[in-house]
């Protein structure tokens, strides 16, 4: 957590100050006019003499002046300077002083001005074209950067909106941000040799691999590669480093994108291993022969099976250590100038590859809106979506691409399902099977990632809103309440699917939780009687159908009401019963944000300065 002082020049700065310091739990206000609020300091210049560096956010309220020759002597370079930022003690303009980028001061500045209904003032070029700022996508997204000419350089042709080549090797949320805040003046590539060099003015490239260029080159590696290695006892440190540097870059493999180095367990107090990985800053992670025997090499030894009884070492380590089948880099044998050996090999986190993909969404309860923004997102970029027509709406199908093929489910079996899915997975695209709320509730998932499992389809899970989460919406209640009710259950009642036998509904009742029950509208009575067992009949009851759809219906009531609701109104599928006294329930209070209840980010300690 950063470290903030607030420097007031004025007595109406030192109370706008004080307005501000919520947003920042480690803040001390100081000001060299007496208040009681306040620390009172001798100068300004003295302050900042002895603290300019104990601080990562300096906020000064007073005139900008006051603020430029203050800071001043203390500057010494943008990556290390602290934020800081200027505001006037009417709380009218914000404005961004130093450090916009590296420091965060450009979003201290609309955070504050945010805080207070001010006006942010920001100058930084790429945030007024609201384009990236290249100088920050590296710490932003876990990348590290490197580039063919000074930065300052790439940045004035990037702010001018020189024609700039884009090249996605790999696929993140770094890139997928790419992909969808491109500036109008870039085009992306995800094959190098595609690009016609000559016909742009910069190359911005996320890559684990190493490009030259007659133009200028930004390049973003990403902690994706691992190295398997195997070596003879005592190998030289010196020797291997150079030996591992030199081997990655004749295969122009960025050594900045190794994110760790695997061996055999026997290794693990090789001194050469030890040093490289602390060179390197990465982790050194050895498996035992069982591991690495589990995986199918491209280039077994039965030299290596004689002595270490496995096939293979560095392969071997390189795709545990990967997850993924494939190797970059076979293993190579390599002997040092002492005469001894190494072995290396190469892959890359099989989670990057841009390769064929199925995103099981979840869709929410209903509302096309609620949607997340990734779920949106693989939405709109998908070239196959299935979602079923009765469960979720069109209308999220409307977000698709042109080009994209969307089929209603509700009519295909699961094996037409999937023989789809499996044409579209052959040729490498990204396919989007929506499921109503979220897909862990109800979802029936299991079947389909069996059935993926089984065939080596690549897949993962975006959560969404549930129905239950929806109806806590629509009915304005918390559904844990401080010291009345602090569990949620989700179940459904016992209609064709029976329940196991120690989830019965009278048996859950017993806890007096609040219950969402799903499925059960059909068989309303005798859920009704089960959780009269437990629950008094006057208990607060809501019945919800198609919750958040335009064609919501809501009624509630109390639990001996419960049936008759649903039968009087003709309830059936995609109905939800919620039952407990949380609903509507608007009396007790959290501790959270009683002035009494102290917690990480209100901790009651004040932070003090040198003197």
């Amino acid at each position: 957590m950063s470290k903030t002082v607030i420097i007031a020049s004025t007595d109406k700065g030192v109370a706008l100050g004080n307005r501000i310091r919520t947003e920042f739990p480690k803040s001390l206000l100081v000001s060299t006019r007496p208040h009681e609020q306040a620390t009172a300091i001798e100068s300004i210049a003295l302050f900042l003499e002895n603290n300019f560096t104990a601080f990562d956010t300096l906020i000064f309220i007073g005139a900008l002046g006051i603020c430029v020759r203050s800071i001043a002597p203390y500057l010494q370079d943008k990556h290390t300077d602290p934020a800081i930022i200027n505001m006037d003690d009417n709380g009218r303009f914000v404005q961004a002083v130093v450090s916009g980028h590296s420091g965060g001061a450009n979003d201290l500045t609309r955070k504050v001005a945010a805080a207070i209904g001010a006006q942010a003032v920001i100058t930084t070029s790429s945030d007024l074209q609201d384009i990236w700022a290249l100088d920050t996508l590296a710490a932003k997204f876990d990348w590290k950067a490197s580039a063919s000419v000074e930065m300052n350089s790439i940045i004035s042709l990037f702010v001018n909106n020189k024609r700039t080549a884009v090249l996605l090797d790999i696929k993140d949320k770094g890139t997928t941000y790419l992909e969808n805040s491109l500036p109008a003046f870039a085009d992306i590539y995800y094959d190098f040799d595609e690009i016609d060099l000559t016909q742009y003015a910069l190359l911005i490239a996320v890559t684990y691999k190493v490009y030259t260029a007659d133009i200028p080159v930004l390049a973003f590696h990403p902690p994706v590669l691992f190295a398997g290695m195997g070596c003879s006892r005592d190998i030289e440190s010196d020797q291997l480093e150079t030996s591992f540097f030199q081997e990655l870059a004749q295969h122009q493999l960025a050594v900045q994108s190794v994110r760790a180095i695997g061996s055999i367990d026997v290794k693990h107090d090789e001194t050469a291993f030890i040093a490289l990985a602390e060179k390197l800053q990465i982790p050194f992670i050895t498996y035992t022969a069982a591991e690495l025997n589990s995986q199918a090499v491209v280039n077994p030894s039965e030299v290596v099976m004689s002595k270490l009884g496995v096939h293979s070492v560095s392969e071997a380590s390189a795709m545990l250590l990967s997850r993924n089948k494939e190797l970059l880099l076979e293993k190579q044998k390599i002997t040092v100038p002492s005469g001894k050996k190494h072995t290396i090999a190469v892959a890359i986190d099989q989670q990057v590859v841009r390769k064929a993909v199925v995103a099981i969404v979840g869709a929410g309860p209903g509302d096309a809106e609620l949607i997340s923004l990734k779920g949106k997102q693989l939405v709109e970029t998908a070239d196959l979506i299935l979602y079923a027509g009765s469960l979720v709406p069109e209308e999220i199908t409307h977000y698709a691409k042109p080009a994209a093929i969307v089929r209603n489910s509700a009519s295909m079996t699961l094996e037409e399902q999937i023989s789809l899915m499996e044409e579209h997975y052959a040729k490498g695209h990204l396919i989007v099977r929506l499921q109503s709320g979220d897909p862990s509730i109800y979802g029936a998932i299991q079947e389909q990632m069996t059935i993926f499992d089984e065939k080596g389809m690549d897949y993962y899970i975006v959560p969404g809103i549930s129905s239950f989460q929806a109806a806590a919406a629509s009915l304005k209640s918390e559904f844990t309440i401080p010291e009345v009710v602090q569990s949620i259950i989700l179940t459904r009642g016992a209609g064709k699917t029976p329940l196991p036998g120690h989830e019965k509904l009278n048996e859950m009742a017993k806890h007096q939780a609040t219950m969402c029950i799903f499925l059960s509208a059909t068989i309303a009575k005798s859920v009704q009687e089960q959780l009269m067992e437990h629950y008094a009949p006057e208990t607060p009851v809501a019945v919800l159908y198609r919750v958040s759809w335009k064609d919501e219906e809501i009624y509630t009531g109390q639990l001996k009401d419960l049936a008759q609701i649903i039968r009087e109104n003709k309830l059936t599928l995609t109905t939800l019963v919620i039952v407990g006294v949380a609903i509507g329930a608007r009396k007790n209070r959290s501790h959270l944000y009683s002035p009494d209840w102290k917690h990480t980010f209100r901790t009651g300690k004040t932070l003090k300065a040198k003197s």
